[in-house]
């Protein structure tokens, strides 16, 4: 990572990476810790990530790492408005727009790890560096 980001944003397989050690989101996580940068996930990832499985330990310890950014109903309904401006509608959506809304409000600049490259797109437009895992 050379160019300068101030906001990181996890999506949920961003999210599960981390808590799974995968060695690539790691190595950016250190990358970006490095450069100071802020670690936000939207709270509707938590809920994305939880399964019988999970390390919730390791779940909270990183958990601990990052800024939640809840969603109230001002967030909800600009997330609403996100997915009617750009065509996308249901639950399939739902929650990436929550997390593309709240990553579109993040200090810039902001970059988001996802594994939803397409779908994150239409909703970020340009404003977001997405990089995929």
């Amino acid at each position: 990572m050379s160019e300068r980001v101030e906001t990181v944003v996890l999506d949920s397989q961003g999210l599960s990476a981390w808590i799974s050690q995968d060695r690539g989101v790691l190595a950016m996580i250190r990358s970006f810790h490095s450069m100071a940068a802020d670690l936000v996930v939207c709270a509707n990832t938590i809920v994305e990530v939880m399964h019988a499985r999970v390390n919730t330990p390791r779940l909270n310890w990183v958990l601990s790492q990052v800024k939640t950014e809840p969603v109230t109903e001002q967030a909800a309904r600009a997330s609403a408005e996100l997915l009617r401006q750009t065509g996308l509608h249901g639950h399939k959506y739902a929650i990436d727009a929550t997390v593309a809304e709240m990553a579109l409000r993040q200090p810039g600049p902001v970059a988001m790890l996802t594994s939803d490259v397409d779908d994150m797109a239409k909703l970020c437009g340009t404003r977001i560096r997405l990089i995929s895992i």
